[in-house]
């Protein structure tokens, strides 16, 4: 009979943890859910695998001149222009999505973002209740014109992106309509099927968002200012299919066909 073959030792998995930010964190849940293996963090230097996040231009710094191995990148993204130089001594699998690629001068056929595998991770999911989810970029937590529009009504769901990665995803897939200048935020959205609103990012770079968008046949050109939250109420709670479903299901197809073979838990046959 066929039998799964247990690894010995975790895969070493890098992803950023600066901050703390559930987006990051989604690195481990979805890697583990794919690889069918245990996942531990490791430093760039040190990882098998590179995947949720914008940490290609990191990983450029480690790898420009090689290193001790080749580390797979998968669905990883840039947050800017990087030279090239680091690309003979990774192995990439997946992009994020088009934007990143055209910088790296590649012409891939399929992108994703891993987090859109979360709520097939995860298992159960939750019940769709009525409430307008905010997800704050981690720098606008304390935003006094954000806490204010919560406190002002009921409607209104702070989702903290510091907390556990499992509450927030699951907080996001509860919510009739998510409004998020957190990337991940409108990622768990997607993956949820909750539709969601891109919300002005203050200082961010608008770069990781287009990319994901275009990554999935997003329209996403312009994010919503906090202010205008309630003047958009009626067009918020319009629940109506994703437009942009196929292109989610397409990545999701994608992701789950790249991820790097040699990194996956194995089965044989014939071992009993």
């Amino acid at each position: 009979m066929d039998q799964q073959v247990t690894y010995q030792t975790p895969l070493r998995l890098f992803w950023w943890k600066g901050v703390p930010n559930f987006g990051d964190a989604l690195s481990r849940i979805v890697v583990e859910h794919v690889s069918g293996r245990t996942v531990e963090h490791s430093g760039v230097g040190g990882a098998q695998i590179c995947a949720v996040g914008s940490i290609l231009q990191i990983v450029r710094r480690k790898f420009a001149e090689g290193g001790k191995h080749r580390p797979w990148i998968w669905g990883s993204g840039l947050l800017h222009h990087v030279p090239r130089d680091f690309l003979k001594h990774v192995d990439i699998a997946l992009l994020r999505g088009p934007v990143t690629a055209s910088l790296l001068g590649l012409k891939p056929k399929a992108f994703g973002d891993p987090g859109l595998l979360i709520a097939n991770a995860l298992g159960d999911r939750p019940e769709r209740g009525d409430v307008i989810g905010l997800v704050p970029h981690h720098t606008q937590l304390d935003d006094p014109q954000i806490r204010a529009l919560v406190d002002a009504d009921p409607r209104l769901q702070l989702i903290d992106v510091r907390d556990d990665a499992e509450t927030v995803c699951r907080a996001i897939g509860a919510c009739a309509h998510v409004c998020a200048s957190s990337l991940h935020g409108l990622v768990t959205a997607d993956a949820y099927g909750v539709p969601s609103t891109w919300m002005d990012p203050g200082e961010q770079s608008h770069f990781k968002y287009h990319d994901y968008a275009a990554s999935i046949g997003r329209a996403m050109i312009t994010p919503l200012a906090w202010k205008d939250i309630p003047s958009q109420f009626k067009t918020l709670t319009n629940t109506q299919p994703l437009p942009h479903a196929d292109g989610i299901a397409l990545a999701q197809e994608a992701l789950r066909d790249s991820f790097p073979a040699p990194l996956r838990a194995t089965t044989v046959s014939g071992v009993n």
